[in-house]
C-alpha cells in the first residue's frame, strides 16, 4: 500500500503463467548467420546436421543462456530474433487507467475482465437500494466489494457515492430502467421484496444475472476501478514496455505494474532485456 498525492492506494497482484524459453530465439539467430555448430549448447550445435526431434525440441525450450543472444542484443543490437521467446502474465487488482496505458503498447495479447459481464452485482445492490435502503445501503454494498485500487474507505465512499448519484439520476429518465438492470425472469422479485433492501439484493444475486447488463451502466465507473487481465509479450516488445514504464516518468501505477512483472520474470530473460541485469558470462 502506497500514500500517493494524499490517497492510499494497493499495488497489484502479478503471477507468470507461462514462458516459451529462449532457446528458439537462438534457434532463430543461428538460422540467420547458419551458425548452429558455434553454440555452447549440445542440442543446437547438433541442428546443423539434422532435424529436431520431440527430445530435442524439449531440450531447446529448457537452454537458459546462450552467449550468441547476449551478444545479439547488447552489442549489434539485432532484437527481432527476441520476437520468439514469449511470456504470460496474470494480473490482479490494477486499475482501468493503467488498461489504458497498456493499449498503447500495439504488439501485446491482452484479455481483460469485462464490465459487460461484471457488473451486475453494483447493479443488483442499486436496484435493491430502491426498496428501503436508499443511497447508504448502496454505499455499505458496494464497499464491501473492494473494487477500488484506492483503499481509503472516506475516498471511496466518495466514488461509490458518485456511482450511486449516477444510476438514480438515469433512472429517473429511463422508462425501462429496470428492464435494462435486471434479468427477466428476476423482475418478480422487486415487487416481493418491496421494503426489504437486503433480501432484495439477496435474490437479485441468487437469480439469474442479465448478461449483458454493463452496455447500459459502463458511464458510472472511473479509472479508479480494479481490473484483472492476463497480457502475453514476445520478449522484444516485453524489453519496450519494461523500459518504457519502470522509468520515473511513467504514470505511477503502470510502474508498480512493471515492477512487478519484473519482479517475476526470470533472470533468463531478463539478462537480455534490462541493461543492469546483464551478466557477463561469455
Amino acid at each position: 500500500m502506497e500514500n500517493i498525492y494524499g490517497i492510499k492506494y494497493t499495488k497489484p497482484e502479478v503471477v507468470l503463467l507461462q514462458d516459451t524459453g529462449i532457446g528458439v530465439s537462438e534457434v532463430a539467430a543461428r538460422t540467420c548467420y547458419d551458425s548452429f555448430q558455434n553454440s555452447e549448447n549440445e542440442v543446437i550445435k547438433d541442428l546443423k546436421n539434422k532435424t529436431p526431434q520431440k527430445q530435442e525440441c524439449i531440450d531447446i525450450n529448457q537452454i537458459a543462456h546462450s552467449c550468441l543472444l547476449d551478444d545479439l542484443a547488447w552489442t549489434y543490437f539485432h532484437h527481432s530474433i527476441l520476437e520468439h521467446a514469449n511470456l504470460s502474465y496474470l494480473i490482479r487488482g490494477t486499475s482501468r487507467g493503467v488498461l489504458q496505458e497498456h493499449a498503447r503498447h500495439r504488439i501485446q495479447a491482452i484479455s481483460v475482465r469485462s464490465t459487460r459481464y461484471t457488473m451486475s452485482s453494483i447493479i443488483n445492490a442499486f436496484v435493491a437500494s430502491h426498496s428501503g435502503g436508499g443511497r447508504e445501503f448502496f454505499i455499505s454494498k458496494v464497499l464491501e466489494f473492494d473494487m477500488f485500487v484506492t483503499s481509503d474507505e472516506q475516498y471511496n465512499k466518495l466514488e461509490i457515492g458518485s456511482m450511486y448519484d449516477k444510476l438514480d439520476y438515469q433512472s429517473k429518465n429511463v422508462d425501462n430502467f429496470y428492464s435494462l438492470a435486471v434479468a427477466k425472469s428476476s423482475l418478480g422479485f422487486i415487487d416481493e421484496f418491496s421494503g426489504e433492501s437486503e433480501a432484495l439484493y439477496e435474490a437479485l444475486e441468487n437469480g439469474k444475472k442479465k448478461r449483458n447488463v454493463g452496455d447500459a451502466f459502463k458511464h458510472i465507473i472511473t479509472d479508479n476501478v480494479k481490473v484483472d487481465m492476463v497480457v502475453t509479450f514476445n520478449l522484444r516488445s516485453l524489453k519496450n514496455y519494461l523500459t518504457l514504464r519502470d522509468s520515473g516518468a511513467a504514470y505511477f501505477q503502470i510502474r508498480w505494474l512493471a515492477q512487478e512483472m519484473m519482479r517475476v520474470t526470470p533472470s533468463k530473460y531478463l539478462e537480455l532485456i534490462i541493461k543492469n541485469k546483464q551478466v557477463e558470462s561469455c
